[in-house]
């Protein structure tokens, strides 16, 4: 990083002026950190004392529910997984995007036919 130069306005405010490789330089490492929050974060929501799969953990970084993650990890199609716990795909839809929540029955359900612990299912 080269040295920078500092510009004061009439106001005595000073600026400081950079080469543009460097400002680039910044902003991809504070992209870095927004990425390391953004996974610190997720991780946190997690609340599960099981470690979630790579493949899964991926899957929710790059914005997949954690239900939708897991039912792709189990290489399984909406209608697959509804039919092996006996609801109807767009009810497993809902569940996968948010706009239901999964009772404890239905939650145990979804942990029995993915194989996984009950606690990786969100109530």
């Amino acid at each position: 990083m080269n040295a920078p130069q500092i510009i004061k306005t009439s106001t005595g405010e000073e600026l400081v002026v950079i080469p543009k490789a460097d400002y680039e330089a910044l902003l991809h490492a504070l992209e870095d950190a927004a990425d390391v929050a953004i996974y610190d974060e997720r991780k946190a929501d997690l609340k599960t004392e099981r470690t979630l799969p790579a493949d899964v953990t991926m899957d929710v970084l790059r914005g997949s529910s954690r239900l939708k993650a897991l039912r792709n990890w189990r290489k399984l199609t909406q209608a697959e997984l509804a039919a092996a716990i006996g609801v109807s795909q767009g009810f497993l839809s809902d569940l996968e995007s948010n706009r239901r929540k999964p009772s404890e029955q239905t939650s145990a359900m979804l942990a029995k036919a993915l194989d996984i612990p009950g606690e990786w299912i969100e109530p």
